[in-house]
């Protein structure tokens, strides 16, 4: 082999294998991990994170309700999970400010390499699989949250899972904050009115015209009840180029979600089930002015100080802890938040006469 068919053989390796990892700036874009649970029903009425980690659904004045859902292909080799929604109630009078979104966030820290805001700014390609119930057309934007830029793309869906691949143009003006907020935002806009569609569409510019954010052959994901959207394997990363998908282990996926979410149930197991896998046991503590508490370490430094809740392992209640004495649930409180713990106690005014241990289970939020 000459050496220019060696050079052209590595390119090609290098190109299409897993080598130089920590591509996929996505986290769980596999769909693997759901901590919250694998089903959601009638959503629409407020935004949330509702199953497949790090993906939320973000509404605005539609009387659309979609499930969402973390699916279970068999028709896409490489991959086992898959985020899908499926729109439940139509909403074909669509009003100005409407809109359904299903973003991604960044944190400010974690995209650096775009260098964006400088003369050096990096393109980025933004991949995935796709497929619905019928051809479609729907908008991909990815948005500077901190100086209020963006740039969208068209991309089409057919009734079979298809790999989209989109370059966006790096950005020279608006540099990002480098910091543990949202920063970088990916939309998957499937439902908009005219305040964010009644312009018209530039592909692959960026600006800071509302209006013109959304393509101008964008299908409405609420226009009837058969409509299902399936999405999986997504991927950012810096450059022109769309590498194959960056595979990480369930375990690495699920430490990188805990930075943001995490919980004492089993990782298959949703929040208020009443099960005792996975709960807190622990022996009572007694401070200084003799009340009783107890601390929790979380498993990963999350991102921000979280909002905890507990919940009975015997009832699934939220806010309570059982009473190893009589089995009771007793209402708790939490106090000593912080990014790596907090502690959980009876709340006020709740007597003292306790067991020797008490059992809670906790979830702790710190999604962007």
């Amino acid at each position: 082999m000459t050496k220019a068919a060696e050079l052209a053989k590595m390119g090609e390796v290098l190109t299409n294998s897993q080598i130089g990892g920590r591509r996929n700036m996505v986290i769980n874009g596999a769909m693997q991990v759901a901590q919250r649970g694998t089903s959601a029903t009638d959503l629409g009425a407020s935004d949330g994170y509702f199953t497949v980690d790090r993906f939320q659904l973000n509404f605005s004045s539609t009387s659309a309700r979609l499930t969402m859902t973390q699916d279970s292909p068999t028709d896409l080799s490489g991959f086992t999970k898959a985020l899908k929604l499926d729109c439940t109630t139509a909403d074909t009078s669509i009003g100005a400010d409407e809109f359904i979104i299903l973003h991604y966030k960044l944190e400010g820290q974690d995209v650096q390499q775009l260098k964006k805001g400088t003369s050096d700014a990096e393109k980025i390609t933004v991949s995935f699989y796709v497929k619905a119930n019928a051809n479609a057309t729907y908008t991909l934007e990815i948005e500077d949250v901190d100086n209020n830029r963006y740039n969208s793309q068209e991309f089409s869906v057919t009734t079979s899972w298809n790999r989209v691949s989109l370059t966006f143009d790096g950005d020279t003006t608006g540099v990002l904050g480098n910091d543990n907020g949202n920063s970088i935002r990916l939309n998957f806009w499937l439902h908009v009115g005219s305040d964010f569609a009644g312009g018209t569409h530039t592909s692959n510019v960026w600006h800071t015209t509302n209006n013109q954010r959304v393509g101008d052959n964008q299908t409405s994901f609420a226009d009837s009840t058969d409509r299902t959207f399936f999405l999986t394997g997504l991927q950012m990363e810096v450059g022109s180029q769309a590498t194959p998908f960056e595979h990480r282990s369930f375990g690495e996926e699920l430490a990188l979600c805990q930075r943001y979410f995490q919980k004492s149930y089993a990782d298959n197991v949703a929040p208020s089930t009443v099960t005792n896998n996975g709960a807190f046991w622990t022996n009572i503590i007694r401070n200084a002015s003799n009340q009783n508490y107890w601390h929790v370490q979380t498993y990963q430094t999350m991102r921000s100080q979280p909002s905890v809740t507990t919940h009975s392992p015997a009832t699934g209640t939220s806010g309570k802890f059982e009473n190893d004495t009589d089995g009771a649930d007793r209402d708790s409180a939490v106090s000593n938040t912080s990014n790596t713990g907090f502690s959980i106690r009876p709340n006020s005014g709740t007597s003292n006469d306790l067991g020797d241990v008490v059992a809670v289970h906790w979830v702790a939020d710190s999604e962007l």
